[in-house]
C-alpha cells in the first residue's frame, strides 16, 4: 500500500520524525532540480535542499491537515532559495554545464547540434527576469501543474497561464535574439582569427 506524501508529513508533524526519510527519498531529486536550475549553483542547491529538509521539520507544525506536500514543500525552498540570495552579495548566472545534458542516443553530430541549443537555452533562462525563470522551472522542470504553481507562488490559475505563456514568449525571444555559437566559431575559422 503506498503512503500519501501528506500522510506522511502528518505523522512528521505529529513527533514520527522517522517518516521524514521516505519523504527525502521521494522529493530531493526534484527539489535539487529545481533549486539548481533557479540557483545555477549545483553545490549551493545542495545545501539548500539539506536546508529545506531542516525548515520542514522546523516549521512542520504549519501543515494543514489538508494541505499538498509538493506545493507546501516548493514554498519552503522558495523561501530558502531567497534568503540564500539575501545573504549572498551578488547573483551567480547559470553557468553549470550538467543542468541539461545532449541525448546520448543521437549521432556525434546531433548531439553537438542539441549540446549548443541547451547551451543556449540555458543562457537565455539566465538572462530571463527571476520571476519568469522560476514560472518555466516550476512547469517545465520540476513538473508541476498550473494549479500547483499557483499555490505556490499564492496567486491564481489564470495569472499562471498568462505569466507563464508571457515568460515562454519571453524565453523564447532571448533564446533567438542569442548568438549561435556554430556561426561565430565558423567565422573565426573562416577569416583565421
Amino acid at each position: 500500500m503506498h503512503v500519501t506524501d501528506e500522510s506522511l508529513m502528518l505523522a512528521v508533524r505529529d513527533g514520527d520524525l522517522a517518516q521524514l526519510e521516505p519523504l527525502f527519498e521521494r522529493h530531493h531529486a526534484a527539489l535539487f532540480e529545481f533549486l539548481s536550475r533557479m540557483t545555477g549553483d549545483r553545490g549551493a542547491a545542495d545545501d539548500l535542499v539539506q536546508d529545506v529538509f531542516l525548515r520542514i521539520l522546523t516549521y512542520r507544525a504549519t501543515f494543514r491537515d489538508d494541505g499538498c506536500f509538493d506545493t507546501w514543500v516548493f514554498r519552503i525552498a522558495r523561501n530558502a532559495r531567497a534568503d540564500h540570495l539575501r545573504a549572498r552579495s551578488r547573483v551567480t548566472a547559470l553557468t553549470d554545464d550538467h543542468l541539461d545534458r545532449p541525448d546520448r542516443s543521437a549521432g556525434p553530430a546531433l548531439q553537438l547540434e542539441r549540446s549548443r541549443d541547451h547551451a543556449r537555452l540555458r543562457r537565455a533562462l539566465a538572462l530571463l527576469p527571476d520571476d519568469e525563470r522560476e514560472l518555466i522551472v516550476l512547469a517545465r522542470y520540476c513538473g508541476m501543474t498550473h494549479a500547483q504553481s499557483a499555490e505556490i507562488l499564492g496567486t491564481t490559475i489564470g495569472a499562471v497561464k498568462v505569466r507563464l505563456h508571457r515568460a515562454v514568449r519571453a524565453l523564447r525571444d532571448i533564446f533567438l535574439r542569442l548568438p549561435d555559437e556554430r556561426h561565430s566559431w565558423d567565422v573565426k575559422r573562416s577569416t583565421g582569427n
